[in-house]
């Protein structure tokens, strides 16, 4: 029966004794913008798999394009998780290459071979070339909110802001700023996931092509060896990524997708450890939105081999990866080319400990976060008047009021945009400042709320906060007049409300309910999603399940 139907795709009768069966997951999308060119990629891995002895078949899944998604492509992080889960599971597949790129595909992909732990190996798209405008470059994503801004505040005409839209995607990729993109192909590369070299070069440069023709080859192997994800991803490994997203001034949204993978493989990481384990890690790369380069500039200075060696004892050597060989011999002959992109540890970007700090207090009992990198240092201890709104529309509905009762000291908050509450939790959290500061020259205000924000955002931003609004959390307490205080060198986040106050707010509360999430994969969603410190998964999927073979169906 399974012959029979094969047949029909022109195999030899030889394809199907004694070879590896090589499945080849495409997140492949033309509402996908960043991993347009996969389709391209795929061709070099089944390349390499047949050159290795395997036999590949390539399939598509659920693909999260973070620009057109709507309320969030995080929604579809978990379904795509599931997606490439099951497909494991039910067909007769020895091992996986993973064709990913954009923000949520990345960590979608390694959730779900995560679980289903077969033989897995990250190849990701790479990002886009340079933006160039009038000079000089742009990032995406970066320059995307600096312009909007420039524009609201009628120091850019439309024409001119078309035109840097223009200049900014000119090739096919993902975002080249240090944006979610770019810190999770970065990341699964330290985690082990990928090969040597495969995070940071251009979608476009040929070199790419190689890596994937190689991954095919190289997955071959991993299944005569029986490479699974389990004994790739370690504590070890967690803990590696953890201080190289510090370094590279990486996304606020690693620590939800680390968070997530870890309960997937069952390693213990917890939302201290991404304040804990970077305390003396200084962000060494020169990348926006923390520093001045692009990802070009990166890989062209040596990219995660010339960080991870500069990096030194900071991190985990002796972690396994996908190459059968530690980190540290998988980058023992990496150097650096360039000293201003990745800095030397005596001379970082921002010091030691600037990284993702982690926040508790009566705003915020299971934390949120808080990228130091990006956030305007005179910010860090601020102390002012909330003005609250119930939901982003409504903000955004008053942001242009010129009339608007706002000052610079003030903090913005938006809540009900958590994981339950939006739902989704969507990359709101860098909220445009109101029109009327932004007349006035301010560049940055204190933003909190329970969404989170692309990882091309900067600005004095406080993300994440849990629990979020929608289930009860402090946050749907607070009210316009209340003082908060920030101080993240002591970590905390807190509201001047005295706790009979809170208690009479809290009888007063009620819970406002999800639009349209009475049936389908949303309801599924906000019935079972949990919170930011967990990771924004499922409950019932933390932990593997390794893919046996199912019973038969015919």
């Amino acid at each position: 029966m399974h012959r029979s139907w094969l047949r029909a795709e022109g195999l030899p009768d030889d394809s199907f004794e004694g070879r590896p069966v090589i499945g080849i997951a495409n997140s492949w999308s033309e509402l996908t913008p960043c991993n347009l060119h996969q389709r391209e990629l795929a061709e070099h891995v089944k390349r390499g798999v047949w050159q290795a002895g395997g036999v590949p078949f390539e399939f598509p899944t659920t693909s999260a394009g973070e620009p057109l998604v709507r309320p969030s492509a995080m929604l579809l992080r978990n379904l795509m998780a599931m997606d490439l889960e099951e497909t494991l599971r039910g067909n007769p597949l020895d091992g996986v290459v993973l064709l990913a790129g954009c923000d949520k595909t990345t960590p979608a992909y390694l959730m779900g071979a995560a679980s289903a732990d077969l033989p897995a190996l990250m190849v990701t798209g790479g990002p886009m070339l340079n933006g160039k405008y009038r000079g000089r470059d742009i990032g995406s994503g970066t320059s995307v909110w600096r312009f909007t801004e420039e524009h609201r505040a009628g120091r850019m005409t439309d024409a001119q802001l078309a035109d840097a839209e223009s200049c900014m995607a000119r090739s096919s990729g993902h975002c080249m700023t240090m944006g979610t993109a770019s810190t999770m192909a970065c990341l699964a590369e330290v985690l082990g996931m990928q090969l040597p070299g495969s995070a940071e070069l251009p979608a476009s440069d040929s070199r790419r092509k190689t890596l994937a023709h190689r991954a095919g080859r190289r997955i071959v192997e991993m299944v005569h060896e029986g490479l699974t994800p389990s004994r790739v991803l370690t504590r070890a490994s967690f803990e590696n990524a953890v201080r190289a997203n510090a370094a590279l001034g990486g996304s606020t949204n690693a620590v939800l997708h680390l968070l997530a993978l870890a309960g997937r493989v069952g390693v213990p990481l917890e939302l201290d450890d991404f304040d804990a384990l970077v305390r003396e890690v200084p962000t060494l790369a020169d990348l926006m939105p923390s520093g001045r380069f692009l990802m070009e500039e990166f890989a062209y200075a040596g990219g995660l081999g010339a960080l991870v060696n500069t990096l030194g004892p900071l991190l985990e050597g002796s972690a396994p990866t996908v190459t059968g060989r530690t980190l540290a011999e998988n980058y023992a002959d990496a150097e650096c080319f360039d000293r201003e992109v990745i800095r030397p540890l005596d001379n970082p970007v921002k010091p030691a400990g600037s990284g993702i700090a982690v926040l508790y207090g009566n705003l915020a009992p299971d934390g949120a976060v808080l990228k130091q990198s990006a956030a305007s240092p005179e910010l860090l201890r601020h102390r002012g008047r909330a003005l609250v709104w119930d939901s982003l529309q409504e903000y955004l509905a008053d942001a242009d009021d010129p009339e608007l009762d706002v000052r610079p000291q003030d903090v913005l908050v938006v809540r009900n945009a958590g994981p339950r509450g939006y739902p989704g939790m969507p990359e709101v959290g860098n909220l445009p400042l109101p029109a009327r500061i932004l007349k006035e020259g301010v560049s940055d205000m204190v933003r909190i709320s329970d969404a989170r924000m692309s990882g091309t955002s900067y600005g004095t931003v406080v993300l994440h906060t849990a629990p979020e609004a929608a289930v009860g959390g402090p946050l749907a307490l607070l009210r316009t007049g209340d003082t908060v205080v920030l101080d993240v060198p002591g970590r905390t986040l807190d509201m001047e409300v005295g706790p009979e106050e809170l208690e009479r707010r809290r009888a007063e509360w009620r819970p406002a309910e999800v639009p349209d999430s009475d049936r389908g994969y949303l309801r599924l969603y906000v019935e079972n999603v949990e919170q930011a410190p967990r990771g924004a998964d499922f409950g019932f999927l933390r932990g593997r399940s390794p893919a046996g073979v199912p019973k038969q169906a015919f």
